[in-house]
């Protein structure tokens, strides 16, 4: 039942027709050497025969000695059958031949633009498959990373202004972002008094001639953002509110702060799904003299599929 199977070669009916043909044609002209090779002994055994035994030595036909007469009539059939195998069989067979060939040959390109095509589609696929893992390669050289602070509800601003002030929440944003490269909406760098120490700040604006101070990039899609961020190993996407939706399908992280807290508001995160992301550390911490709202930090990292 489970017993290896056997190989079976595929061969079309013109295949094995013409194969068949030309079995034929050489049992044909194996036969016809034959016949040559006993023509010529039999002939000379006929003539010694004659000759030197003197066999029929007074038998004449038409004043000819009955071994020549024999050696005539074998050769007229010898031609005859050279003639059939040599001349006559290729004059009949000449057109079906170049038709099976034509025919085969018509088979064969079928063949080989079936394969062609085969090989097409597999080195599309290969090459498809390459250009996946080379931006996989490139998306994984960098660890890009959301950093955002919101209330119960999801808001994260109003007005172009944070809601709250949470001191731990401003230490964990210098911490976590110095050194780095921070990608940011126009609307979030013009809300700071100034650009902030010791990070690069790229800023994604619609607008041809924005004027920024110096070291500050200025792009105009998150995809430029994040090539020319490519260099940092972590760049983080720091708002606001469209950028954030923008970037959760090409973000590896999100370091969330959590303000346990309702807020109104006009800018809003999207709702982290858990289906996508897993929360790999949570720290809470309660309000207090310095912090007016308990608040905790969670961190994600996106699910691979």
């Amino acid at each position: 039942m489970f017993g290896k199977k056997k190989h079976h070669t595929q061969i079309d009916k013109d295949q094995l027709e013409l194969i068949e043909y030309a079995q034929s044609r050489i049992r044909q002209k194996k036969r016809l050497r034959t016949h040559v090779l006993l023509f010529f002994i039999g002939g000379l055994f006929l003539f010694l025969t004659n000759t030197i035994l003197g066999v029929g030595n007074h038998f004449k036909l038409f004043n000819y000695n009955w071994h020549v007469i024999a050696t005539f009539v074998w050769l007229f059939f010898l031609t005859y059958h050279a003639f059939n195998v040599l001349i006559g069989h290729s004059f009949m067979g000449k057109s079906w031949e170049k038709k099976q060939l034509e025919k085969l040959v018509a088979k064969q390109q079928i063949k080989i633009n079936t394969l062609k095509k085969g090989l097409d589609k597999e080195t599309e696929m290969m090459l498809q498959s390459q250009a996946e893992k080379a931006i996989l390669t490139s998306e994984q050289s960098s660890n890009i990373t959301i950093i955002v602070a919101a209330s119960e509800n999801n808001v994260i601003g109003k007005d172009n202004q944070l809601i709250w002030h949470l001191r731990d929440d401003l230490k964990r944003f210098k911490q976590l972002t110095n050194g780095h490269c921070i990608i940011m909406g126009r609307k979030t760098f013009e809300s700071f008094p100034k650009p902030l120490p010791n990070r690069t700040h790229i800023v994604i604006t619609r607008q041809t001639n924005y004027q920024v101070p110096d070291g500050v990039i200025v792009v105009h899609s998150l995809e430029d953002a994040i090539d020319a961020s490519k260099h940092d190993s972590q760049p983080f996407v720091i708002g606001g509110g469209e950028i954030y939706k923008q970037a959760m399908s090409m973000a590896h992280t999100i370091e969330l702060t959590k303000v346990h807290h309702q807020f109104e508001g006009d800018t809003f995160f999207p709702e982290v799904d858990a289906l996508k992301w897993t929360e790999i550390n949570q720290t809470f911490h309660d309000k207090d003299g310095n912090h007016e709202h308990a608040f905790s930090f969670i961190s994600y990292t996106k699910n691979i599929v």
